[in-house]
């Protein structure tokens, strides 16, 4: 149907009521044009009862419109060059279908590369166990392997990181650990907020109350003597040492790691082949200045070796196990216990940096695997993994390292059993460490 008998159609539809006899007769046939030509352009049936087929009047029953009504009536006729030409919609005759939604396909780039980034992801984490099963297995049948895991009741820290309780006792191949004290005790925390690595040691002389042995509030024992009163009352002098600490000091460890002579020195000799590089430095000796000094060689202890001894060099040097244990145990300098504590936290820094060889990825898990399978620890492999590794790479960066107490931040007193002691300000301590740790 044409433009203009549509525009017609809408006109006499819109002002029905003004409309004619003669009028009402034309809508009516414009509409029957138009339900004609839907129906032969395929519409459905049902479509066309949209349509207001209304009455139409028949001429002998006309209407009169008054005057003010046909005032009201609005011209529609318009000439036929106004009208555009449109053609109708058509409809299907089938049921409509709903409309598919077109599939937006990622671009096959992007796919590709997450998917071998997942598998990278994959293999890499394949590959870390894998190595950290090497170092553990290649070394857990020598003799030095310590298996028997201490009961531990540590706590886990309130912000998120793993406090480790690392403890070097003075036990000797022949002794049996109801013999040994602590000769380092270190609080190692990994995976804190900051993500740093950080170590605290604490001096051995330091004096302390020890829970279940000191009267209540009154320290009179030294730190070291926590780790043999706790291996005598069924072997558990790790976690009496972790109770003590965390009496005087207010930090807690969730894990413990524990080595002695030989296994110290049988985890650097399998983890660096070569020797661990570190700068020797000893205070003076009876106030003069050093080149060297005899250091006690407790491995080559034994019954037509009483008192061996070891030459070390001041400088930069490769150190083997053995070399290396003699370093850190040296303390007759002129800073005595301070300046051991400086030297095994100095030891203890350079191991961990030193464990991730820039020239390959995976020794950094190797080397936990050995030291995991050398020490008596409760740390489970799961946390070796996740936070151990991370902490050696971190480590590369550098390790915040603290002493309590520091340097000349003690009175010299006597324990109960008339030894050299050191007394310190445990308030001022608790609230650096609590600062340290993020507690």
């Amino acid at each position: 149907m044409e433009q203009k008998f549509k525009r017609r159609k809408a006109y006499l539809e819109k002002n029905y009521k003004y409309l004619t006899d003669n009028e009402k007769i034309e809508l009516e046939r414009l509409k029957r044009l138009e339900a004609k030509e839907m129906e032969t352009q395929g519409y459905k049936s049902e479509e066309l009862h949209k349509y207001d087929r209304r009455k139409v009047t028949q001429p002998n029953i006309r209407k009169t419109i008054s005057t003010q009504s046909e005032s009201e009536f609005e011209e529609s006729y318009v000439s036929e060059a106004n009208y555009e030409e449109e053609k109708p919609e058509k409809l299907n005759n089938t049921v409509p279908q709903k409309e598919k939604k077109s599939k937006q396909k990622k671009p096959k780039k992007k796919k590709s590369f997450l998917h071998k980034l997942r598998n990278f992801i994959i293999i890499i984490l394949l590959l870390i166990i894998g190595f950290f099963a090497y170092g553990y297995f290649r070394v857990k049948n020598l003799p030095t392997a310590n298996f028997n895991v201490e009961k531990f009741n540590g706590k886990k820290s309130k912000n998120g990181a793993t406090n480790i309780l690392i403890l070097g006792t003075d036990q000797r191949d022949y002794q049996t650990t109801d013999d040994a004290r602590s000769d380092s005790m270190m609080m190692l925390q990994i995976g804190g907020p900051d993500k740093k690595v950080k170590i605290v040691s604490f001096m051995r002389d330091t004096l302390v109350e020890i829970p279940g042995y000191s009267s209540e509030g009154y320290p009179d024992s030294k730190l070291n003597l926590a780790y043999n009163l706790g291996e005598q009352n069924d072997h558990q002098g790790a976690d009496l040492t972790r109770d003590t600490i965390k009496k005087n000091f207010g930090v807690d460890a969730e894990y413990y790691a524990m080595v002695n002579f030989s296994s110290f020195a049988e985890v650097i000799d399998s983890l660096f082949p070569a020797g661990v590089k570190i700068d020797a430095q000893f205070s003076t000796v009876d106030g003069e200045k050093v080149k060297q000094v005899e250091v006690p060689d407790d491995l080559r202890y034994g019954p037509n070796n009483l008192d061996p001894k070891q030459t070390i060099k001041v400088g930069k040097q490769r150190m083997d196990g053995r070399t290396l244990l003699n370093y850190a145990r040296f303390r007759k300098d002129d800073e005595g216990d301070f300046g051991r504590t400086k030297r095994q936290q100095q030891v203890l820094e350079a191991i961990i940096s030193q464990a991730k060889n820039p020239a390959t990825l995976f020794t950094g898990p190797s080397a936990i695997g050995t030291i995991k399978a050398l020490t008596s620890t409760n740390v489970p492999n799961t946390t070796v993994i996740t936070k151990g590794i991370p902490a050696i790479l971190n480590a590369s960066k550098g390790v915040e390292s603290y002493t309590v107490p520091e340097l000349g931040d003690w009175q010299d007193v006597q324990d109960q059993y008339g030894g050299a002691a050191l007394l310190v300000d445990f308030d001022k301590y608790k609230a650096k460490l609590k600062d340290t740790f993020g507690e």
